[in-house]
């Protein structure tokens, strides 16, 4: 009987943690109906009535679907070859021993400790020399090479995969590259699922360098059109329109969630053994 209790008690701790924290959505979906003048003014889970105006002022400012097309051609090809070539690395920094691979790692550590932000105006000059401003291509590449994602998955790696599974495909004569596609890809699935969930919310989300890289309005992706609502000299009016900007591009991050979370279990439930 105690152990029920105490079952049932922290079901219901469990629920009430989840609910708060979906509070802060059901907010945002409610002041996306709300005036500014309303947000500003009380606070309550009540909708309002001012959903259509909030939409026609949102897209008197930038087309909201323009910027998450433009978003998506950038988190999608990063999160993608992001998490395929951190994979790759992290394998080959977890089962191949050769001169130089602890000071390779040691190099991934140090470069995760190194805040971005240091090295944005020799990144900025550099990408003017090679005319790559106004292009996709500097918001891409550089999330390729993820050191956390390479940490994370070497670690992955060692603690879940046999090296006797890779010297077994090796005396049957397959080549590296098919073992890693056959073998270590079905098993580090669930890592590289993560990751890419976090990858896909970092690179969606990315607001300063797609800001200094992009000049054209046409190129904005959704973070930087947000921030020219959030700028103008209405900011008080436009609550409610950012609110509604919000709540539209928090789509696509649960959408990846739950494509992404579905390899997570599948892949969980194929690795466990029945008795």
């Amino acid at each position: 009987m105690g152990y029920k209790i105490k079952k049932g008690i922290l079901y219901f701790l469990l629920i009430l943690l989840a609910l708060v924290c979906l509070l802060p959505f059901l907010l945002m979906m409610v002041n996306a109906t709300r005036s500014g003048a309303e947000i500003s003014q009380s606070f309550t889970f009540i909708p309002s009535h001012y959903l259509k105006d909030n939409w026609v002022r949102l897209f008197d400012y930038f087309n909201l679907f323009v910027g998450m097309r433009n978003s998506l051609l950038v988190a999608v090809p990063a999160t993608l070859l992001g998490a395929y070539f951190s994979g790759l690395t992290a394998y080959g920094l977890a089962m191949y021993r050769f001169h130089g691979n602890k000071v390779i790692f040691g190099a991934i550590l140090a470069f995760m400790m190194i805040p971005g932000q240091l090295s944005l105006i020799g990144f900025y000059q550099l990408c003017a020399k090679l005319h790559l401003i106004n292009t996709y291509v500097p918001l891409i590449l550089p999330a390729i090479a993820a050191p956390g994602t390479v940490f994370f998955l070497r670690q992955y790696i060692l603690s879940s995969l046999p090296p006797s599974l890779i010297e077994a495909a090796r005396i049957d004569g397959a080549n590296e590259l098919y073992s890693f596609h056959k073998i270590v890809l079905p098993i580090i699935s669930p890592a590289m699922a993560t990751m890419g969930i976090m990858g896909f919310i970092g690179n969606w989300n990315n607001y300063l360098l797609p800001m200094i890289i992009l000049t054209k309005n046409e190129k904005f992706t959704l973070p930087v059109m947000m921030a020219t609502l959030r700028a103008s000299l209405d900011v008080a009016k436009n609550q409610g329109a950012t609110y509604l900007a919000v709540a539209i591009s928090v789509i696509p991050i649960l959408l990846v969630f739950c494509f992404f979370s579905k390899y997570i279990i599948s892949s969980i439930s194929a690795g466990a053994v029945k008795e």
